[in-house]
């Protein structure tokens, strides 16, 4: 039977995300004006960068192809969610305390629902599938910016800072960075997105996802009675002392 010191310590290995932001209010400012240029510098995209979707979509073929292509069907909307409950369910139950659980997947929805917004508000077309070589089925939503890009992006955030006192942040971060090329790739060489689109989406994120982890662990779930932090609670190792 594991002792007090070591259920301590293994909720301690996934409660990084709780550990509070020194400068809030910048953080929440910098996620704010970085929703707003995004979405203004939308407005002007239009197909500025075909020639690029057009030569990244070449490489839609074979093997390359099929994967680039399993690669959007695996983090579309529902599969993603899917495996954001399953990742938070397994920091609940590896933590024992539902808060770094509702930490990770809260800071990823709020990261990423606001971009569908402004996906309808810019409503940029995606590449024209009558000019590229290798079309995918055409999508009936807008482009930018994209969805699965600030999916993947926030997602690796979140999980760096879960992990972030543990031997496996340095891990996560070299893997996560790997993850959103792969996506960034994928959806450009797909041309379900110009490479506008995707890099767009990866500056959303790792501006706002900052910021949205500071709303809703920082200030709002201290004002949730049953997410206020219990006594005897796992302390991020960052902040003891």
């Amino acid at each position: 039977m594991s002792t007090e010191p070591e259920r301590r310590r293994r909720r301690a290995d996934v409660v990084g995300i709780l550990e509070p932001n020194p400068h809030p209010l910048a953080t929440v400012t910098i996620g704010i004006g970085a929703v707003v240029v995004l979405t203004v510098i939308g407005f002007f995209l239009d197909s500025v960068d075909a020639g690029l979707a057009k030569a990244f979509n070449t490489l839609h073929t074979g093997a390359l192809g099929a994967f680039t292509t399993a690669v959007y069907h695996v983090i579309s909307p529902v599969p993603a969610i899917a495996i954001t409950f399953v990742v938070a369910g397994v920091i609940w139950w590896r933590a024992r305390d539902l808060r770094p659980a509702l930490g990770f997947g809260m800071t990823i929805a709020i990261t990423w629902l606001p971009s569908a917004v402004v996906k309808e508000i810019v409503h940029r077309a995606r590449p024209d599938v009558a000019l590229l070589p290798h079309p995918f089925p055409v999508q009936p939503d807008p482009g930018y910016p994209s969805g699965h890009t600030v999916y993947i992006t926030a997602f690796v955030i979140a999980l760096v800072w879960v992990v972030r006192e543990t031997r496996w942040h340095q891990v996560a971060r070299v893997a996560g960075v790997v993850a959103i090329v792969v996506v960034f790739l994928s959806v450009s060489i797909d041309a379900v997105h110009y490479p506008t689109d995707a890099a767009a989406s990866i500056l959303w994120a790792l501006a706002v996802a900052p910021a949205a982890r500071v709303v809703w662990v920082d200030w709002a779930m201290p004002r949730i009675p049953f997410l206020r932090p219990r006594e005897g609670a796992a302390v991020p190792l960052g902040r003891r002392h």
